[in-house]
């Protein structure tokens, strides 16, 4: 008698297959749901990548704003001297026209710069009163302060002059036509790499003055360097 060979049902005739493994029928091809088993692992995957992206997106903007220079205090308080020199309507001349004022429209050249260098040479018919003097006292404080200076190399150091409103105020009247000069000048005007212009004595002399009532203001672009170098009438006290 030939023997009876069992035959199981194919799997997929369980209720309990159709139950975990829906046919591949019941999905819409256009649809953007899957299969149970990859849909989770699809959506977590996805929802790793947002969040990886938005983390990394996080991260580089932290980075970027705590590498970002942030103005120092200087560079603070020289964007409002600016802004009053501007409001002021502070004009910068080159020392031709400067020359030219001086001669013909009986305007004094003011060279800010240190006494020293003053009396070794300045514009002709110039007077000067220094912005910035020589450290006087010698205090505890004062003392580390050279040392500081001395530590750059710098052994003359020093330190704004208490008395320069007082001195100008001595020499010139409010209404006194004035060319601000120092070494160098300085500028207000912005440039790509100085989008806030250069600030100098003469313009910072200039800021004060303004400030305090002068209402006849000037400012010699590329200061008493230029003036030398254009070979301008000079004199010295020497």
């Amino acid at each position: 008698m030939a023997a009876v060979t069992s035959i199981s049902p194919h799997p997929s005739s369980s209720p309990l297959y159709h139950k975990f493994h829906p046919s591949p029928l019941a999905y819409n091809l256009n649809s953007s749901v899957e299969p149970n088993s990859s849909c989770f692992a699809t959506k977590a995957i996805q929802l790793s990548n947002r969040r990886k992206s938005s983390s990394i997106y996080r991260a580089i903007r932290i980075q970027n704003a705590a590498t970002k220079q942030a103005k120092t205090p200087a560079e603070e308080d020289w964007k409002i001297k600016r802004q009053v020199l501007l409001e002021k309507k502070v004009r910068s001349v080159d020392v031709k026209e400067a020359l030219r004022l001086q001669t013909e429209n009986r305007f004094i050249i003011l060279d800010v710069r240190p006494e020293a260098e003053f009396k070794e040479a300045h514009p002709a018919g110039a007077i000067n009163v220094q912005i910035y003097r020589l450290i006087k006292e010698w205090t505890a404080w004062d003392i580390a302060r050279r040392a500081a200076f001395a530590f750059f190399g710098i052994f003359s150091g020093t330190e704004e002059n208490p008395e320069f409103l007082q001195s100008v105020e001595s020499k010139l009247p409010k209404d006194a036509k004035i060319i601000v000069a120092c070494s160098a000048g300085g500028t207000t005007k912005p440039s790509q790499n100085l989008p806030e212009g250069q600030q100098s004595r003469s313009l910072i002399a200039a800021y004060l003055l303004v400030l305090n009532g002068y209402t006849n203001v000037f400012h010699l672009e590329g200061g008493i360097y230029n003036w030398f170098k254009e070979g301008l009438p000079t004199e010295s006290e020497e």
